[in-house]
């Protein structure tokens, strides 16, 4: 069975970090693009970041450069977001998924996880 479950999520105060993971059964990661989306209250789901089945290359949306890091650990079959410097507008739900390669359409993604709520507030 194909299952994708996110972990890490939690309450951070703005300024601290968090590092999300997505864990896969039934299926290699390393032969998707895995994404990482969020969806706050009120807000259209977004993209956050990806990265490439092939080459390993990793995208990330304007509003978490420079402060979220995208990999991968094949041996685990795992794929991780490290958020960094969190603000308060990253609050959201965030869940991974998988696709034939990355894009910022989730509608492109066939698997998905539950999602993991994070919520930076003082």
């Amino acid at each position: 069975q194909v299952q994708l479950v996110e972990s890490g999520g939690g309450l951070v105060q703005p300024g601290g970090s968090l590092r999300l993971s997505c864990a896969a059964s039934g299926f290699t990661l390393d032969y998707y693009g895995i994404g990482w989306f969020r969806q706050g209250p009120g807000k259209e789901r977004e993209g956050v970041s990806c990265i490439r089945r092939s080459d390993g290359s990793t995208y990330y949306a304007d509003s978490v450069k420079g402060r979220f890091t995208i990999s991968r650990d094949n041996a685990k079959n795992t794929v991780y977001l490290q958020m960094n410097s969190l603000k308060p507008e990253d609050t959201a739900v965030y869940y991974c998924a998988a696709a034939s390669d990355c894009s910022w359409y989730w509608r492109r993604y066939d698997y998905w996880g539950q999602g993991t709520q994070v919520t930076v507030s003082s």
